[in-house]
């Protein structure tokens, strides 16, 4: 990949990461009124937040390792946010169809997150 598009792909990636910070902060008003609901809806909202605010710290790392230290923070920030999504699912809060698109999303990022991060470290030896 030139740098180019290597530019391209981050910034699209960056806002890409911000609209699924933005679609789980939709999501959390709509979850019912209960405590459990607003105990896992917080969680969520703190670990999707965080794969926003890291992809983007990662963009401007200022090494290699910076870079991969982000990018691994991102991982496990979207693992934790697919395992809220899915307690919800499981302890009946919601409906699966209320989450199944928001639940592909964080896979999706999850898979490129992790490719991403195992290219920078075959790159780093």
């Amino acid at each position: 990949m030139i740098n180019s598009e290597k530019i391209d792909f981050a910034e699209a990636f960056r806002i890409r990461t911000k609209k699924f910070v933005v679609d789980n902060i939709r999501f959390y008003k709509t979850l019912p009124k209960t405590e459990e609901a607003k105990i896992i809806g917080r969680q969520l909202l703190r670990s999707s937040s965080s794969v926003g605010a890291n992809y983007r710290a990662a963009c401007r790392a200022r090494s290699q390792a910076e870079f991969y230290a982000k990018l691994s923070i991102v991982v496990e920030e979207v693992d934790e946010s697919a395992f809220w999504m899915e307690v919800l699912i499981e302890a009946q809060i919601v409906n699966k169809s209320d989450l199944i698109l928001l639940l592909d999303e964080a896979n999706q990022i999850l898979k490129i997150v992790s490719a991403s991060r195992k290219t920078v470290s075959t790159n780093k030896k």
